[in-house]
Formats: C-alpha cells, structure tokens, sequence
C-alpha cells in the first residue's frame, strides 16, 4: 500500500477537473479524495497499491485533463487508514 499526494497547476479549476478524476478513479482500486486550493492549483490524496496508483495518475495524465495541466508535483506520504471510497472535498 503506497499513498501519493499531488499538486497540480496550470489551468486546473473551472474547468470540471475534480470531477474528471473523481470518474477516473472508478476503473481503480484506489482511495482518497481531490479538493481546489485558495492558489488556483489542485491537490489529490490517493492512495492504494502501487501499481494502481501509478496506473490511475498515469490515466489522469492520459486524459483530456492533461491539456489543463501546466505542472504536477507529486509527494509521496504515509497511508492513512480508515479511508474508504474517493471523494470530492470543498
């Protein structure tokens, strides 16, 4: 179990990003959840087994949301537990 928390830019809010990925998630087996900044950029926690969250990041920048990404941090954390599903945070 690996966990991943992501910063993206660019073009990122306004433009149904948190959404997209929420849809995404659902051909993983995957947790965690996607929330917009007060700075513009938008931060994902997710979390899984290795090969799926890199698959899942992997289809986020496969997507049509890559055209809206100008630059992506990605930080690896500590796994949390108690976290079920993917949600959409404000």
């Amino acid at each position: 179990m690996v966990a991943r928390q992501v910063f993206y830019e660019g073009r990122v809010q306004g433009v149904g990003f948190r959404y997209s990925v929420k849809s995404i998630t659902t051909g993983y087996d995957v947790v965690g959840s996607v929330k917009n900044l007060i700075d513009g950029r938008v931060e994902l926690e997710i979390q899984g087994e290795e090969t799926e969250v890199g698959e899942f990041l992997e289809a986020i920048l496969d997507s049509h949301l890559r055209r809206h990404i100008h630059r992506f941090v990605v930080h690896e954390v500590p796994v949390k537990s108690g976290i079920k599903g993917f949600e959409i945070r404000h």
